[in-house]
């Protein structure tokens, strides 16, 4: 699809993986509409993509319909929006799980649904997913967000199929460890030795390279991570073995912990 001209929805913006996505979506030409919950991010940043604000708060049901219904037809949805959710199940309240199930899915999922019809009539649209290499490779004390992710997975694979033969394309980005902004990069948390990262700039041009390439998923990791994710999905008792010696259990941990009032 040529996002020249395309009008595009952008979730999540004012994180630091957003803010790459307005710029690199901008860049190829695409009608931005960003959408978050900082207003004081969200103005400015539009004001420099040449695009449109539009303030809201994924966790409300209400508020999805409402987004939907005040930014009318795109051509492309970019579901960016998460919150972090990482820690042991034990120690999230009812309502953290229920925002984060919320935003990091039921939200993406009733974008689809409000603005996939209009691209079927059309025959001309896209939607996109930026899961996590969680949504491919589970791990201990991240229960929850792994759950979000592989729904999300789970959901894009099926809807490419649904919208295929309407020409509506579907893609999933799968970010590993990213630097320099979003979730891992404000936790601080310390990798293992060899384990590689990605920055914001790389989730964002995978994610332009999906749309005009309709291509169904992207990894944006190193080799290893990649190859992890693999094992994880085939073969998961070998991978939990792996990542328990290479202290993928502390990592979990410590992003729990230092993410904990972001829930």
């Amino acid at each position: 699809m040529d996002l020249r001209g395309a009008r595009v929805l952008l979730t999540g913006a004012t994180g630091g993986i957003g803010q790459a996505l307005a710029v690199a979506l901008a860049g190829r030409g695409a009608d931005v509409v960003l959408t978050g919950r900082r207003v004081e991010v969200l103005e400015p940043l539009a004001e420099r993509v040449g695009g449109t604000a539009v303030a809201a708060d994924l966790a409300d049901r209400d508020g999805v319909r409402e987004l939907v219904g005040e930014v009318g037809d795109v051509d492309v949805l970019v579901a960016n929006a998460a919150l972090p959710s990482s820690g042991p199940l034990g120690g999230f309240s009812p309502e953290e799980i229920d925002r984060a199930l919320d935003v990091n899915l039921r939200a993406p999922i009733m974008l689809a649904r409000l603005l996939a019809d209009r691209m079927v009539e059309r025959r001309r649209g896209h939607l996109v997913f930026v899961s996590s290499l969680a949504g491919k490779a589970a791990s201990g004390h991240a229960s929850v967000y792994n759950a979000t992710k592989f729904g999300l997975r789970g959901f894009a694979l099926a809807m490419r199929e649904e919208l295929r033969p309407h020409g509506v394309g579907v893609s999933t980005v799968f970010p590993g460890f990213i630097r320099d902004a979003g979730m891992f990069a404000e936790a601080g948390v310390a990798l293992p030795r060899g384990v590689g990262t990605r920055s914001p700039r790389d989730v964002a041009v995978a994610t332009v390279r999906a749309v005009e390439r309709d291509l169904g998923e992207v990894d944006v990791a190193p080799l290893g991570l990649r190859l992890g994710a693999l094992v994880g999905g085939a073969v998961p008792g070998l991978a939990a073995a792996v990542q328990r010696a290479a202290g993928g259990g502390r990592i979990a941990r410590e992003l729990g912990e230092r993410q904990r009032d972001k829930r």
